[in-house]
């Protein structure tokens, strides 16, 4: 990661569990901003906007999942969704409407700074990966506007997942992914994607991007492994 302090944006409206989180992420060097309620987050984002939100579902007024759908429109910015309840469709929503993860209270203070750390790594990596633009076997992939163009400049539509896919695999050159690796880059924003669904996937790219399975030009099969994306940039 960066030097940058990482900003942290707590939106939580029971006060204790708000004030205590924000100490121990203090504690630990994190630059901390906090509120109990939507629309003063939505202030802090416009003037500051932070690494990371840790936000409740049951907030009053506009909930933890408007947050997450209505940001996750617009931003890369990492989100732990926060929740009394233990109801898995909660969860499934959540991820569905783009959280990256998401815990239930209470929550062990050490399991969620592990899981803070671990998403403020993959969000600044995907940032770093996002200024770049990539060109190879004569195709352009741009992940800043999420464009994948031929070799005659024609737009080469992509879903979210492929799109999701093709920036792991652009970002990891010569390196063999296993399908969970793979599955999870996907699932990060939605559920139901599994290890072997990814086959599916790759599949559907390689049809995009002209790669024959039997001799890949660009999408390899590790056999027994996954996949390794062999392509040269040019």
């Amino acid at each position: 990661m960066s030097s940058k302090t990482p900003h942290i944006l707590i939106v939580e409206d029971e006060p204790v569990t708000r004030k205590t989180l924000a100490s121990y992420l203090d504690s630990f060097g994190y630059r901390v901003s906090e509120t109990d309620s939507a629309e003063e987050a939505e202030a802090i984002l416009a003037r500051d906007e932070p690494d990371l939100l840790l936000v409740d579902i049951n907030l009053k007024g506009r909930d933890g999942l408007e947050i997450t759908r209505d940001l996750r429109s617009r931003s890369e910015i990492g989100i732990i969704l926060i929740s009394g309840r233990t109801d898995e469709v909660d969860r499934i929503v959540g991820l569905e409407l783009g959280a990256d993860d998401y815990v239930c209270k209470p929550f062990n203070r050490r399991e969620l700074l592990a899981r803070i750390k671990n998403l403020l790594r993959r969000t600044h990596a995907l940032r770093a990966l996002s200024r770049k633009s990539f060109r190879f076997d004569g195709f352009g992939f741009d992940p800043t506007i999420r464009q994948l163009t031929d070799r005659d400049g024609t737009v080469i539509p992509l879903t979210r997942a492929e799109y999701e896919l093709l920036r792991v695999f652009v970002g990891n050159p010569g390196i063999v992914l296993d399908r969970e690796r793979l599955a999870a880059a996907v699932t990060q924003r939605r559920s139901g994607v599994n290890p072997r669904s990814t086959d599916v996937l790759v599949q559907r790219l390689r049809a995009k991007l002209g790669d024959d399975p039997r001799a890949p030009r660009i999408l390899a099969t590790a056999h027994g492994e996954g996949y390794v994306f062999t392509a040269l940039f040019d």
